[in-house]
């Protein structure tokens, strides 16, 4: 879990940022998650691992605009809950229904549904280009609201 979550987006940055540094401007973004900024049971090692995500990306902000040039950036995105072949089985039932978690993440979702793929589109574009210029070490959270409900 730790190697392709967080090495995975470690040893690539590195290999970018290189070229990035030696051309003066570029824009990584990596790809962090909900399960980084709170608990999530039974996904340990992926919260870990997403959790250096979050400080391996602010630590390569800081170092590549302060070392080569501020026109390197480095970000990433938190997406919250999206339906896909990985974790389809743990949110949804054979008839389409959610599960006991698929309904535990809607009912702390305000906005009461799991994300489409496509709605993570904005922010990275947003993220690659020069609208952001001034935008380095941020998380991002794309989760309908489920990093800023209480539950209450």
């Amino acid at each position: 879990m730790v190697d392709i979550n967080l090495f995975g987006t470690v040893i690539p940055t590195i290999v970018l940022s290189e070229i990035m540094a030696k051309q003066g401007y570029g824009s990584i973004v990596n790809i962090s998650s909900m399960a980084a900024k709170q608990t999530i049971s039974r996904v340990l090692g992926y919260s870990m691992a997403k959790a250096g995500v979050d400080i391996f990306t602010k630590w390569m902000a800081n170092e590549l605009a302060s070392k080569f040039s501020d026109k390197i950036r480095v970000n990433a995105i938190a997406p919250g809950f999206f339906i896909g072949n990985q974790n389809r089985r743990l949110l949804t039932n054979e008839d389409g229904s959610f599960t006991d978690r698929g309904e535990k993440i809607i009912t702390n979702t305000p906005m009461g549904r799991f994300g489409d793929a496509s709605e993570l589109n904005g922010m990275v574009h947003y993220l690659l280009s020069d609208a952001s210029s001034f935008v380095t070490g941020t998380i991002y959270d794309i989760d309908g609201g489920f990093s800023s409900f209480s539950g209450v």
